[in-house]
């Protein structure tokens, strides 16, 4: 379409860029973006807007940033869809506070944000730790009414968990259904991880059981939420009849369920049970990384294991694991508490020489 001649219009062109956006094909994207004046096309609103969130997509913000301005030398006038692109863009970036002035511009010029714009920024403050500020957009889309949707409400749930507030999570969780907002299995997994991190497992598991009873079904990460919970409060038994429950329901664990219920029951002296799972997953060829390996390793070191865990960390090459700083540290201090100081000292050189401590 792009050799033919006449040339496409610019909304056959659009159509074009768009497909292969969606096909996820950024690259060709960008690079039609870079020969739109050779081959005589104006680009209007759509045509921009799909570009730059082409080229937000693809990590290229400055260049969308570019584009963006170009777009407005060119007088192209940018729409909500535009501009909520790159707000998206700046948020992923962590160019939170670029985020912001765009949408004070954009209301400035009268162009209403709406819950995705909102949803980019508070989201963005919420991961970096900032819950006053996504506080205070939820505060103003509310002012502007901008009705917050399951995702405004889950990005919240997980910035008050994440600092310990459950009961004000838990608050805001029920409180959406009367503004008729109805949660769903991720809303629910937020509120069920933030009071098994709070060592609150016996809730969690009643909104586990309340999920379920609302036709919602638990997904790898709610299961593992509820494993971790377990683990840390000492119920080790309790985290493995879970477990086997999720597999039962067919629901798949991932690498992070085995390290969770692993590390859980190295953590409270079941290195046995730890090592038969650990086999299990060996044998059945599932990919682990070196967290799993680090976290055996602890176990060993932990049971009075040295010889083991010596032996597992030397076989780690052969298994295509780089041990990292944490699996280092954990055999060196196992060597120490042996008396192995010399050899402590000795692997404590080839991290050095490894580049581990400088990672």
């Amino acid at each position: 379409m792009v050799e033919s001649r006449p040339l496409p219009s610019t909304v056959d062109f659009t159509k074009l860029l768009t497909a292969i956006s969606k096909s996820k094909r950024y690259d060709v994207v960008i690079a039609l973006c870079n020969h739109l004046e050779t081959m005589g096309i104006e680009p209007d609103v759509v045509m921009y807007t799909t570009l730059i969130e082409s080229l937000c997509r693809n990590g290229l913000v400055d260049n969308a940033m570019s584009l963006f301005n170009q777009m407005e030398s060119n007088g192209v006038k940018a729409d909500a869809v535009t501009y909520t692109s790159l707000v998206n863009g700046l948020c992923n970036s962590g160019r939170l506070s670029d985020a912001v002035s765009l949408l004070n511009d954009m209301m400035r010029r009268r162009i209403n944000p709406d819950v995705v714009t909102f949803n980019a920024l508070i989201d963005g403050f919420v991961k970096k730790g900032k819950l006053l500020e996504a506080r205070e957009l939820y505060s103003e889309m509310i002012r502007v009414s901008v009705a917050p949707d399951v995702f405004t409400y889950t990005s919240l749930i997980n910035g008050l968990c994440m600092e310990g507030r459950v009961d004000e999570a838990k608050e805001m969780f029920y409180s959406m259904e009367d503004k008729g907002c109805f949660p769903d299995v991720v809303a629910y997994t937020s509120l069920i991880n933030g009071f098994c991190k709070s060592r609150k497992v016996e809730y969690g598991m009643k909104l586990f059981y309340e999920m379920t009873q609302r036709g919602l079904l638990g997904n790898t990460i709610t299961y593992t939420a509820l494993i971790q919970g377990f683990c840390q409060v000492g119920r080790h038994k309790a985290a493995q009849e879970f477990f086997s429950q999720m597999v039962s329901r067919g629901v798949s664990p991932n690498v992070r369920t085995y390290n969770v219920l692993l590390h859980g029951l190295c953590l409270n002296g079941k290195l046995g049970k730890a090592l038969l799972i650990f086999e299990d997953i060996q044998k059945r060829e599932i990919d682990v990384n070196i967290i799993t390996y680090t976290i055996i390793i602890q176990g060993m070191c932990k049971a009075g294991k040295l010889r083991d865990a010596v032996d597992l960390f030397c076989s780690l090459p052969s298994k295509g694991m780089k041990p990292n700083v944490v699996t280092y540290s954990t055999m060196i201090s196992g060597l120490f508490r042996e008396g192995f100081k010399l050899e402590a000292h000795v692997l404590f050189r080839k991290m050095k020489e490894d580049g581990v401590l400088q990672n």
